[in-house]
């Protein structure tokens, strides 16, 4: 088992930025690669970013260039930068965790933590 405890949202205005943090302890060797997925109210869950154990990267296209998804293998955490953020990026955020290589249908996922960007 993996448990993920995530960290780092809040209410920021438009334009503004936000740093999210997800650590995961437990079973850690079994992580693979770690991703961001959101859900916004009456909205289903998507996919945000996620990061491939050796650091390879992918965004939804709604974020790239805004978003940096990074992994400290060390401390177990994968962490999400979030700039120049708009209102339609307000969602609860949900970090995951994969046992293989692809984050598509995530073995773990975190609490989820708020995102809120007023305009």
């Amino acid at each position: 088992q993996v448990q993920l405890v995530e960290s780092g949202g809040g209410l920021v205005q438009a334009g503004g930025s936000l740093r999210l943090s997800c650590a995961a302890s437990g079973s850690i060797f079994s992580i693979n690669a770690m991703g961001w997925y959101r859900q916004a109210p009456e909205k289903q869950r998507e996919f945000v970013a996620r990061i491939g154990s050796q650091g390879s990267t992918a965004y939804a296209s709604s974020v790239k260039g805004r978003f940096t998804i990074s992994r400290d293998n060390a401390k177990n955490t994968v962490y999400l930068e979030m700039n120049s953020l708009k209102p339609e990026d307000t969602a609860a955020y949900y970090c995951a965790i994969s046992t293989t290589s692809t984050i598509s249908r995530p073995d773990y996922w975190g609490q989820g933590t708020q995102v809120t960007v007023s305009s």
